[in-house]
């Protein structure tokens, strides 16, 4: 991706994310896509879900659990020879403030393939 495209990326990431819109997020998922996150552990029993179908009903499970949910954005970071991305930014939920950092790797195609959330402490 050029510095644009990963701009524009993260961009419609942080607006899906904000409208509370996991299709749009899910869009740019390939089907066998792994996500690991402590949040998954906590709600299907396993820190790593596996494929779109059990990432959606993990995040519908976990929106259900919150009316407020914001990201901003602080920083984005591309490795073009890994193609991997990582996300930094600070989440809202519920008035629960913590930094964040999502960091996603794409296949060829451009869909990513396996995602990885890591939760910072509370602010």
């Amino acid at each position: 991706m050029t510095r644009a495209e990963v701009d524009a990326f993260v961009a419609g990431w942080i607006d899906a994310w904000n409208r509370r819109d996991i299709e749009a997020v899910l869009a740019h998922f390939a089907d066998g896509v792994t996500f690991t996150s402590p949040v998954a552990a906590a709600i299907t029993g396993s820190a790593t879900v596996r494929g779109k179908d059990a990432i959606r009903a993990y995040w519908q499970a976990a929106l259900a659990r919150s009316t407020r949910l914001v990201f901003t954005l602080d920083h984005a970071l591309w490795d073009t020879e890994g193609r991997e991305l990582a996300i930094v930014y600070e989440r809202d939920a519920d008035g629960a403030r913590s930094r964040m950092c999502e960091m996603l790797a794409f296949d060829a195609a451009g869909r990513v393939v396996r995602g990885e959330v890591m939760h910072g402490a509370e602010a």
